[in-house]
């Protein structure tokens, strides 16, 4: 009987609580604007955050997080220390069959094989078509043992392509598509021309998608460095990849590696590194910022927003109670229990902070459509753990902000409610 009597009260109090907000719709839509905004920014930044998580992931499968890069630079900001770093020496390419004669050396390394990249950009045309902004990068044959991915035609270039300079390309996904319209399965065995100079199309590679968003892995081009001579002799952004044993410490790693190159430079002990070894760990170093100052603005605004939500639902909880005082005197008189008063108004201030929820959802939805639209490579997510949140937030201020009130239409005495005016 107890149980029955219990639903019967929680069913009522829904019951009621849908009849009052489309009884007062623009006061419940305009009460509940502080839940809307805080439950829209709580789900854009928790998108955003996603996003940056998964692009960086992808990121790092396009490039490998097995591979150490030696540089001039490293990757973080270098602040006021920017000359010592702008007057090391370059990157030489004949530096990677140094490492690789070290590693052939040395059975026990951590190191696998080191390949050197240089790098230029450009346009690159075929006939009366042009695909512009182009990254090119020449390396080593030995470099298609450390790609990622795969190629959709073709093949790479030969150690043999390698050592007599041939003019061989293989093109990016994207590059192929804008200079084959007629399909990119006709690319191999093609001429392009770049700055001038006539290159032989060899291979195309399967679509990679873009670098945390932002840089396109289909719009480049690779070609043997030696070949690369010809279109750029610009040293100044030459690197050397050179990946680790599968299984290996990272961090041993860099300590191996630094040392190698350390000799080749023929640096003396005590003297300072000309040079860094970057590894991905790098870039996630630098993202934690970002997600961080992401996150304080989300919650910031979420939190602000929630909390003048939650004044005006126990204000607008408050003048209910008011308003409806001989109605409560009437239902105590009549046998309803102080709990069945304090669940109904708790389920008004609750219901109205799920409309909230709800609104704030679908603008969140909304303005996520448009962010795919204005930066479409980068990969926002809207999961469903997101939803559940906000849900869940739109409760907890529904009873934080609605207990007070509630409380106090439940420890109404029904006689002095009755004669209420």
């Amino acid at each position: 009987m107890n149980i029955a009597r219990t639903i019967s009260e929680y069913t009522e109090a829904v019951r009621i609580a849908g009849e009052q907000l489309m009884l007062h719709k623009l006061r419940s839509l305009l009460t509940a604007l502080g839940v809307i905004i805080g439950v829209w920014a709580v789900i854009l930044m928790g998108t955003a955050i996603k996003g940056i998580d998964k692009g960086f992931s992808d990121s790092l499968d396009m490039i490998g997080d097995d591979i150490l890069y030696v540089q001039r630079w490293p990757w973080s900001d270098v602040g006021d220390d920017w000359p010592k770093y702008v007057n090391r020496p370059n990157i030489e390419v004949t530096d990677a069959a140094e490492i690789n004669d070290w590693i052939d050396s040395h059975p026990e390394s951590l190191l696998r094989i080191a390949a050197p990249t240089t790098e230029t950009g450009g346009n690159v045309r075929r006939k009366n078509r042009d695909a512009s902004q182009i990254y090119m990068w020449g390396s080593s044959a030995e470099s298609s043992m450390m790609n990622t991915a795969d190629l959709e035609y073709g093949r790479f270039f030969t150690y043999a392509e390698e050592l007599s300079r041939a003019p061989v390309v293989v093109l990016g996904y994207d590059v192929a598509d804008v200079l084959f319209p007629e399909g990119i399965d006709q690319a191999v065995g093609e001429s392009i021309t770049i700055k001038n100079y006539k290159f032989r199309v060899i291979g195309v590679m399967e679509r990679q998608g873009s670098f945390l968003g932002m840089f396109s892995m289909d719009k480049q081009v690779s070609m043997p460095h030696t070949s690369m001579s010809r279109i750029s002799q610009n040293k100044w952004n030459n690197s050397l990849r050179v990946q680790i044993v599968e299984g290996a410490d990272p961090e041993l790693a860099v300590d191996q590696l630094t040392g190698v190159y350390r000799s080749i430079r023929g640096l003396l002990p005590g003297e300072d590194n000309d040079f860094e070894v970057n590894r991905s760990e790098a870039l996630e170093d630098q993202l934690g910022p970002v997600k961080t100052g992401l996150a304080i603005a989300g919650f910031g605004i979420t939190g602000l927003a929630l909390f003048v939500g939650a004044i005006g639902i126990a204000n607008i909880t408050f003048v209910s109670v008011k308003e409806r005082t001989r109605e409560i005197g009437t239902r105590r008189a009549i046998g309803a229990r102080r709990r069945a008063i304090l669940l109904q108004f708790l389920a008004e201030s609750v219901s109205i902070c799920l409309l909230g929820g709800l609104i704030g959802i679908l603008f969140a939805f909304g303005t996520k459509s448009l962010l795919v639209k204005a930066a479409p490579n980068f990969p926002f997510t809207f999961s469903s753990d997101l939803i559940v949140m906000a849900f869940g937030l739109s409760v907890v201020v529904g009873i934080l902000s609605g207990l007070a009130p509630a409380w106090q239409a439940a420890r109404l005495d029904p006689a002095n409610a009755l004669r209420h005016e």
